[in-house]
């Protein structure tokens, strides 16, 4: 056998990635959450005022990207880190269409 292949599990980069999974993968259960709240709160909003709330749709968005980030993360399409470890996502325009409430 060869010795300079080095076992996969002797890795030291595997085993690294491994830490950045198990720490995204606590995000991830974080983000779900605080999504939740910020989408009950956006029905309410709705539900009470006609209205919605502009800034938290915006930041239901960056949520929904990050979500995305953190999954392409786990699942081994990217090798991009999110944030904290890269930039936190911006979202893009959001067109009153998207948002409004009611027709």
């Amino acid at each position: 056998m060869n010795d300079d292949i080095t076992e996969p599990y002797k890795d030291r980069s595997v085993w690294l990635r491994g830490l950045y999974m198990l720490v995204f993968m606590f995000f991830l259960g974080l983000v779900k959450f605080v999504a939740f709240v910020v989408i009950i709160f956006l029905f309410l909003t709705v539900l009470f005022t006609s209205e919605t709330n502009k800034k938290l749709v915006r930041f239901g968005q960056s949520l929904s990207i990050y979500q995305y980030q953190i999954m392409m993360f786990l699942t081994y399409n990217t090798e991009e880190h999110p944030f904290p470890m890269g930039e936190w996502p911006e979202p893009s325009d959001i067109s009153e269409k998207h948002i409004s409430p009611r027709k």
